[in-house]
């Protein structure tokens, strides 16, 4: 493992809604388990039909997580974006102060001549 996976998570999602959650995974088979836990496990069951119930119910007893998540969505009108790729989570060693001094002087926005 390298260095880099210790502060990066390879898969994140966020809900669409006013304030949206955002959910942190090391892959995407982790993100799928942690929404159908978060989300759909968590809802009422009168947000469903009877019929997605119980269809909801089974997919999470199979760990059909995806199916789960996408009866959850149309039943509560609440989408997430699901993104399985690893994402770059800067800390100081990456970009200490005199870096990113130097890094702003030097940008685009300070070239006249771009």
């Amino acid at each position: 493992m390298n260095d880099r996976s210790i502060h990066s998570p390879g898969a994140w999602a966020v809900t669409r809604e006013e304030t949206p959650q955002i959910f942190l995974a090391d892959d995407e088979h982790v993100i799928s388990r942690l929404l159908a836990l978060k989300l759909v496990a968590s809802a009422q069951p009168d947000d469903f039909s009877a019929a997605d119930l119980e269809q909801v119910r089974d997919h999470l007893l199979h760990e059909r997580w995806a199916e789960a998540l996408v009866l959850w969505m149309n039943a509560t009108g609440t989408y997430v974006d699901v993104y399985p790729e690893y994402v770059q989570v800067w800390n100081e060693k990456d970009l200490d102060r005199e870096v990113a001094s130097m890094a702003i002087r030097t940008s685009r926005l300070f070239n006249d001549s771009i």
